[in-house]
């Protein structure tokens, strides 16, 4: 069986075929998990007196709120989950129990399942390189088909701002007018992002956006100049180099700034969390620093949601919640990690030199940086989270992001994101006893057709038997 990640549990039921008749229907007690499932496999829905094919069904027997179960018999196929979101994840390993054409048969089995971490997530830069709605909407679509429940919005860095904000016009009209390399960059409206947001809920993806700040801020400087600490606008950045822009930290106008921004991208956003940035700032001083982020994170918890940072942001004083996103490397951390973990912080964990997507397979790969290494598929796949740091970390999670500086379209993303996104995906769901790196390449290699398939022009990685 090829499912990815691989269940916490699963019992072939020997001598058993489920064989999809040609009277199917789906009975579902979540309307919604239903009509996706109705979709995908084509089949229309009953109500509750009809005797189904498939049925979904609420049970409070399944362990955690993502949690599902899932039989399949001679006669029916059962999911049984305490939420729409367990229901979602067992529809999930179901559509990859069955083949990918018809005829539809599933070998008999019993599997019982739950995430290990609760935040499994990625991340697209959309700063860089802009990429419109429906790149992140087939982006999302391939993210919840394993599970994966976050997607990161990088929608600010020097080359460009990519949300309309009212109260600050320029932001979108100057800011988004740039990318790198040239080109017209591009924006999400206020309602392109809310379609992209009810997008991504109804497949239970959480999206965090990102405002970077103190530092990669040139595409704000341009629209808004008095923000920069000599008053002055800065020349639009089409480049790649990092570390030059800095807010002007001791203004009073940045901070009235900022919270508009803040005010108005936490308003459009459902979820918990806004990630505030925070790192490469070279040009701000550390004492600077400090300043900034005691003024902008209660600034951020005044919205109701919790800060993320990337964990340069361990070096001011915590506040409450706080969660801090770990991109360093190598077995040695770095003062402001270990400062982050002496205050308590909790953690997502997106070591650059296991799951950035960004980064080559190999020195043959045509785009990408190197900086961290060479990830093959079989990198992303050798890590314990659960070890990175030190015992007694609070972890969250996992977030695999992938930076556009050399990403211009979607084959672009495909070569680098597939199949790697999928040994993310298993290290963040499945227990590290379940996982086996020969097992799991036996598994991945059944689904590069389905990739082909649906157009995903995926990085035929040589290390996967493809089938």
């Amino acid at each position: 069986m090829h499912v990815v990640p691989v269940p916490a549990h699963i019992v072939p039921v020997p001598g058993v075929t489920w064989v999809l008749p040609p009277d199917a229907v789906i009975r579902s007690e979540s309307a919604d998990v239903g009509a996706y499932l109705a979709e995908a496999l084509r089949l229309p829905l009953a109500d509750d007196r009809s005797e189904a094919a498939i049925a979904l069904v609420r049970s409070d027997d399944v362990d955690g709120d993502e949690g599902y179960a899932l039989e399949v018999d001679a006669d029916v196929i059962v999911v049984r989950a305490r939420t729409d979101a367990g229901l979602f994840y067992g529809v999930q390993t179901l559509l990859q129990l069955l083949p990918p054409s018809a005829p539809f048969t599933v070998a008999g089995v019993r599997i019982a399942d739950a995430p290990r971490f609760a935040y499994r997530g990625a991340m697209l830069d959309v700063a860089r390189h802009f990429f419109g709605v429906e790149v992140v909407l087939r982006f999302i679509d391939e993210l919840s088909r394993y599970k994966l429940n976050v997607l990161h919005l990088h929608l600010t860095d020097d080359q460009g701002w990519r949300i309309a904000v009212d109260k600050r016009p320029e932001l979108a009209r100057i800011g988004g007018a740039t990318q790198v390399g040239g080109g017209t960059g591009g924006f999400f409206t206020a309602d392109e992002y809310s379609r992209i947001v009810a997008y991504a809920a109804a497949r239970h993806v959480t999206i965090v956006p990102e405002i970077d700040m103190p530092g990669h801020t040139n595409a704000a400087l341009v629209s808004y100049p008095e923000l920069n600490v000599d008053g002055a606008a800065p020349p639009a950045y089409t480049g790649v180099d990092v570390g030059f822009s800095t807010f002007a930290v001791h203004r009073e106008t940045t901070y009235e700034f900022i919270g508009d921004v803040v005010e108005a991208v936490a308003a459009l956003t459902p979820g918990p969390y806004l990630h505030i940035g925070g790192d490469e700032a070279q040009s701000t001083s550390t004492e600077d620093y400090l300043t900034f982020m005691r003024r902008v994170q209660p600034i951020v918890a005044a919205t109701g949601k919790t800060v993320v940072g990337w964990h340069q942001i361990g070096a001011a004083p915590r506040i409450a919640g706080r969660i801090v996103q770990y991109w360093g490397r190598g077995p040695e951390l770095d003062d402001e990690t270990r400062a982050a973990l002496s205050q308590g912080d909790r953690f997502v964990l997106s070591p650059a030199d296991k799951v950035y997507l960004d980064m080559k397979y190999t020195a043959d790969t045509p785009i990408g940086h190197d900086w961290a290494g060479y990830i093959t598929t079989r990198t992303c796949y050798d890590w314990d989270p659960g070890t990175l740091l030190p015992a007694g970390a609070d972890v969250l999670g996992v977030e695999a992001p992938l930076w556009t500086e050399f990403v211009t379209t979607t084959a672009d993303i495909d070569l680098l994101v597939f199949p790697r996104l999928a040994a993310v995906a298993e290290v963040a769901w499945s227990p590290p006893v379940a996982r086996d790196w020969d097992a799991f390449r036996g598994r991945l290699a059944a689904h590069g057709p389905r990739w082909t398939m649906r157009g995903v022009a995926f990085h035929p990685d040589p290390e996967i038997p493809w089938a």
